[in-house]
């Protein structure tokens, strides 16, 4: 079959235009999130001051504000967004399926999840804590030796306690955040160790305290589908702007201004678009 020059030089033309796999020249197609008219974001619907689930159906918090903002720099107003409660355990599969587009959910980048996962951000770097009930004598994570700890299905907070630092806790495993508050104020657990403004959130709703002692850094990252470096591009642009224009600072200072932790207000080290 013969293919005239003309014919290919179209042929030329229109793959020019169409772009890699079928994108268009903003960078849009089914593998990324560039360019898209609407969102559904991934967010936890039971960690209070972060991403909490309101009777009527509606999300609040932290993250939920975070991707809000960002959403609205990519071009898709908060109109055009529909959040999805997305629990650790069903993070990657969420992303991977295309249930989701992003996930803001208290969600930390690791070597692991990388493999798995492009990350954006951080975009706040937290610290893992211990809460406790307020008569517990638990003042650092070396007490946690012989523990009743939380296990959440998904997460790596009890890990860092058990298996980095070898610590002989006993993990008790639950599927979400709020699952151990109840457990702790019921004496089935006698700790919670994760990121610090987790603990934040419960401490200020249902009480115990926070023993001060943060002994990791928790990177908060933007989940986007494995590959969508463009939109991962974006998303980094969008938290830069974030801190450079006082929004973050508002936002930590709205959700966790009376918690008596210390918040950073600076532009996080990005992890890089892989």
């Amino acid at each position: 079959m013969r293919v005239t020059r003309a014919a290919a030089a179209a042929a030329g033309v229109l793959v020019a235009v169409a772009g890699p796999s079928g994108c268009g020249l903003d960078g849009s197609g089914p593998d990324t999130i560039a360019g898209k008219k609407s969102l559904v974001i991934g967010v936890k619907a039971d960690q209070p001051g972060l991403g909490m689930r309101r009777s009527n159906g509606t999300y609040e918090g932290f993250d939920v504000d975070v991707a809000t903002y960002v959403a609205g720099r990519l071009g898709v107003p908060a109109g055009r967004i529909r959040f999805s409660t997305t629990n650790s355990s069903v993070r990657e599969s969420a992303l991977a399926s295309g249930r989701v587009d992003l996930i803001f959910a208290t969600y930390s980048i690791t070597a692991k999840r990388k493999k798995v996962v492009t990350f954006g951000g951080p975009y706040y770097v937290a610290h893992q804590d211990t809460l406790v009930r307020a008569d517990a004598a638990i003042r650092g994570v070396r007490d946690l030796k012989g523990k009743r700890i939380c296990e959440v299905t998904g997460s790596n907070s009890w890990r860092r306690v058990v298996e980095e630092r070898k610590i002989a806790a006993k993990p008790v495993t639950v599927p979400t955040y709020g699952a151990c508050m109840d457990a702790l104020s019921a004496d089935r657990l006698d700790a919670v160790s994760t990121d610090d403004l987790i603990l934040a959130g419960f401490a200020a709703g249902r009480g115990g305290k926070i023993i001060n002692a943060p002994f990791t850094d928790e990177k908060y990252g933007v989940g986007l589908k494995k590959g969508d470096l463009k939109g991962c591009e974006l998303v980094n642009r969008a938290i830069t702007r974030m801190y450079q224009d006082g929004t973050a600072e508002r936002l930590l200072a709205k959700w966790f201004g009376n918690s008596g932790l210390k918040l950073t207000t600076s532009v996080p080290q990005f992890e890089g678009c892989t």
